[in-house]
C-alpha cells in the first residue's frame, strides 16, 4: 500500500486494518478460481504467478479451520455460461477462445478441478460459479451457503487479483459482508494489475492484509 493510499484510508476509517480482530466462527476463506484452467502451465489463462500463492492459500486455510472458521473454493464453470452470461461470450471473447473456454471449464474436464497442489477437505465448502463474481445475481450459491453459517466476514484468495477476486470481494462488500483481500494469496497476469486492484479494493471496499498478518488476528 502507498502512502498515498494508506493516507487516503486513514482520513476514511480512521485506523488500518478495519479488522483489528477476525472472528473465526463468523469468517470464511474464499478461494476463487484456483483451477488448472487459470493455474496450470499451458492453459489458456494461466496466471503463472497464482502458483506460487499455493502455500499461503494452504496455510491460511489450515489456520482458519482449526479456529473454527470455514473453507469456501469456488469453480468457474462452463455450465450455462453461454446461455446466462451470452453476450459476454458473443462480443468479448473471439470464436475460438469461447470454444476453448467452454470445453476447458466444462464440469467433467482437467482444467476445471482445482490445482492439485491445494488442500482442500471434505468438510469444506464448494460453490461453482458462472460469471466473474461469486456474489452477482445468478452466479452462484455462495452466498446462500454462507448465510446458512452466520458468516459475516469474508478473506479473498486466488486468481485473477483484479477480475475474478476484486469482483467478488466487491460484490460481498455491498451485500455487507466484512471482507479482506489477502494480498500474498492472490495473484494476477502482472504484479502491476495486482497492486493496482489491491490499492482501490482498500480505498473503497475492505481491507487488505497479509496471510500472516490476518491468522495473527483471528479469535477462536
Amino acid at each position: 500500500m502507498s502512502d498515498a493510499v494508506r493516507d487516503r484510508v486513514l482520513r476514511r476509517q480512521g485506523r488500518i486494518p478495519a479488522h483489528q480482530s477476525i472472528t473465526a466462527q463468523r469468517t470464511a476463506l474464499v478461494v476463487v478460481d484456483m483451477q488448472n484452467y487459470f493455474c496450470a502451465p499451458g492453459f489458456p489463462a494461466e496466471v503463472a504467478a497464482s502458483r506460487a500463492t499455493v502455500p499461503a492459500i494452504n496455510r491460511m486455510a489450515q489456520a482458519l479451520r482449526e479456529a473454527g472458521g470455514w473453507v469456501a473454493w469456488v469453480q468457474t464453470t462452463a455450465r450455462g455460461a453461454s446461455e446466462r452470461w451470452a453476450r459476454h461470450h458473443q462480443y468479448m471473447l473471439e470464436p475460438g477462445r469461447v470454444q476453448a473456454r467452454l470445453a476447458k471449464l466444462a464440469e467433467d474436464s482437467e482444467g476445471f478441478q482445482l490445482y492439485p497442489a491445494l488442500e482442500p477437505q471434505p468438510s469444506d465448502l464448494f460453490a461453482r460459479k458462472i460469471m466473474y463474481s461469486a456474489f452477482i445475481n445468478g452466479s452462484s450459491d455462495l452466498h446462500e451457503q454462507l448465510g446458512q453459517r452466520g458468516i459475516e466476514s469474508l478473506l479473498v484468495a486466488g486468481t485473477a487479483t483484479n477480475v475474478c477476486c476484486e469482483s467478488t470481494a466487491r460484490d460481498a462488500m455491498m451485500l455487507d459482508y466484512r471482507v479482506v483481500m489477502l494480498a500474498d494469496a492472490n495473484s494476477a497476469f502482472t504484479h502491476e494489475e495486482h497492486v493496482s486492484s489491491l490499492d482501490n479494493f482498500a480505498l473503497f471496499f475492505g481491507d487488505v492484509m497479509s496471510v500472516d498478518d490476518a491468522i495473527g488476528r483471528l479469535v477462536r
